[in-house]
């Protein structure tokens, strides 16, 4: 019978049939050797073939295949001995929830996301959460971020659990979805899930007060039913994202601005470092490409040569 993975728990996965039945299922030994280079075969969101053995406990089943995933979204491993950690997949959208305080989100880890995303065919809003909370000053600092970012051709969108600011709008979004929530521990995550998913108990972390940065409360990935149809994939906070199988020479195909300015460039595989005639370069100079993320390219790209580490 087809499944849909809920939660993966290290050796164990929750799954739900098509016809609502819940299952513990292992994975088939076969499919943990089959080549993966991962530390987890099944993803939160993946659909695989299960097989449930009445001779064997009640509500415990075996994950025979993992079915086609129309995409994923990944980053390096923790685990040295794998190469990656597929954090979920067959995702409609990813929500990126950012807070420019308590905790703040940089630009690096923004853009780290966007790249990630887009090697793997995920569409991306950026989600402005707790604007409530925000000062005059920071309400100037958003309106730039919210440039930067719909100028670099991605949708943004503000919200407020506080005053309800932009819960409808998001609602839509998500209706009949299969939707993703990412981004730092502390910027809301799991309070904006809980909202959609009122009768789930789904742990919410404080701010440190010494650090400002959020304290962990998701440690696997998991999948919510909404009540519109919809379902909401919670991540873990995740610090960072490294470019797994994305050659170096690839990178600035999935910045967005970059790529529609290839075409102008002296050289086709020109990229946007030290060649002459790139109208990269000149974008950014003339201040049409904005400098933080031609920055940060540089960085994803020192980063992956083993110049610098990503900060």
């Amino acid at each position: 019978m087809i499944a849909r993975v809920l939660k993966s728990t290290g050796h164990w996965y929750e799954v739900q049939t098509e016809d609502g039945q819940f299952f513990k299922c292992r994975v088939r030994g076969k499919l943990r050797t089959k080549g993966f280079q991962t530390t987890n075969p099944v993803a939160a969101g993946d659909f695989v073939e299960m097989i449930w053995d009445d001779k064997t406990e009640e509500g415990i089943g075996t994950i025979q295949d993992i079915l086609p995933r129309k995409n994923y979204i990944i980053r390096k491993s923790v685990n040295l001995s794998k190469e990656a950690q597929i954090v979920a997949a067959n995702i409609d959208t990813a929500f990126l929830v950012v807070t420019l305080s308590r905790p703040s989100t940089t630009t690096g880890f923004v853009d780290r996301f966007l790249v990630s995303a887009e090697a793997y065919d995920i569409p991306v809003v950026i989600l402005f959460h707790k604007v409530d909370h925000y000062d005059a000053e920071e309400l100037e600092e958003l309106a730039r971020w919210e440039a930067l970012y719909q100028n670099a051709g991605y949708e943004t969108l503000r919200s407020s659990l506080e005053t309800n600011e932009g819960m409808a709008e998001l609602e839509s979004r998500m209706m009949n979805k299969v939707v993703l929530f990412s981004g730092h521990s502390g910027v809301g995550k799991s309070s904006l899930i809980q909202h959609f998913v009122p009768n789930r108990d789904i742990r919410v972390g404080d701010i440190s007060d010494w650090s400002e940065k959020g304290q962990h409360t998701t440690t696997f990935a998991e999948v919510f039913a909404t009540k519109d149809g919809g379902w909401i994939i919670d991540t873990p906070g995740i610090k960072g994202f490294g470019l797994v199988d994305i050659p170096t020479e690839e990178v600035s195909l999935y910045f967005k601005e970059m790529f529609q300015l290839l075409p102008e460039c002296k050289f086709n595989t020109c990229q946007h470092i030290e060649e002459p005639g790139c109208a990269v370069k000149k974008a950014v100079e003339e201040g049409r490409l904005a400098a933080s993320r031609y920055h940060n390219y540089r960085s994803m790209m020192e980063d992956e040569k083993g110049k610098s580490p990503y900060r």
